[in-house]
């Protein structure tokens, strides 16, 4: 145990949640809505430790993939317990920003574990609602081959922002953080698309938190009707077809946007 004297969780707040964290785009619902609440406590405790931020992402990168592993369980139980596993993944990835900022130790190696983390979880997990829709690890066929398509299609269409961010650093660029707006479309007709878009905000659907969601009500689905797959099934389906407009919409906006200038 670290003997050091703990701030309190308005202290804490102060250094670990400044508003160019709670305000960026990137933060997602979860921490926003409630997460950000919880997580200073999680943190404090986390201070009487020896444990470093990146190790806190190690138990990120461990939750997220439990998440995945989760749902090879049968039924609404294996569901439930996905659902939790992603909700400690996004707990988690508060606290190791925190304790990061907190100990002054956010390091290049920290990004990138994060980075991990989440496409560990956001691959595993639609392959295995591919398992799930097959009738699980003994009965592996077609509906996995579709789990393992939609798995690559999120993969890639994360990758695209880190493809962008390479592009320019290769081009000698600053970085997109630095150009405000760079993300709006030049062409009216793709702005609208992209602006339409947020009313049906489908392209959202392909992270942890939302898949597990999706993946229980699904579950809850297959339970009403006798214990069949035909709602784990039609889910896989929807989110393969989404996910194929989705990449091509991504790749549209970044190349008619400033992203790349």
């Amino acid at each position: 145990m670290v003997m050091e004297h703990l701030p309190s969780v308005a202290q804490m707040r102060l250094v670990t949640q400044p508003p160019t964290v709670l305000g960026r785009p990137a933060e997602h619902w979860t921490g926003t809505l409630y997460l950000r609440r919880i997580s200073p406590y999680v943190t404090r405790l986390l201070l009487a430790t020896r444990i470093t931020p990146n190790g806190v992402t190690w138990l990120m990168i461990i939750s997220g993939a439990a998440a995945g592993l989760a749902l090879l369980l049968p039924g609404w139980p294996g569901a439930v317990l996905a659902v939790l596993c992603a909700q400690m993944q996004m707990l988690l990835d508060c606290s190791d920003g925190e304790l990061a900022r907190w100990r002054g130790r956010s390091s290049a190696s920290g990004v990138f574990l994060d980075k991990l983390g989440h496409y560990t979880a956001e691959a595993l997990i639609p392959l295995a609602l591919g398992v799930r829709a097959d009738g699980g690890l003994g009965s592996i066929g077609g509906w996995t081959t579709l789990g393992a398509l939609l798995a690559g299609l999120v993969l890639f269409n994360k990758a695209l922002n880190d493809m962008v961010h390479a592009a320019r650093a290769s081009a000698g660029l600053s970085p997109i953080n630095d150009q405000p707006n760079a993300g709006t479309p030049r062409k009216a007709t793709v702005r609208r698309l992209r602006s339409a878009a947020r009313f049906v905000p489908f392209h959202r659907m392909y992270h942890s938190v939302e898949l597990t969601f999706l993946a229980l009500l699904a579950a809850v689905y297959d339970l009403l009707l006798g214990g069949g797959l035909l709602g784990t099934r039609v889910l896989v389906v929807g989110l393969l077809a989404a996910a194929v407009v989705t990449v091509a919409g991504h790749v549209a906006a970044i190349l008619t946007s400033s992203k790349l200038r």
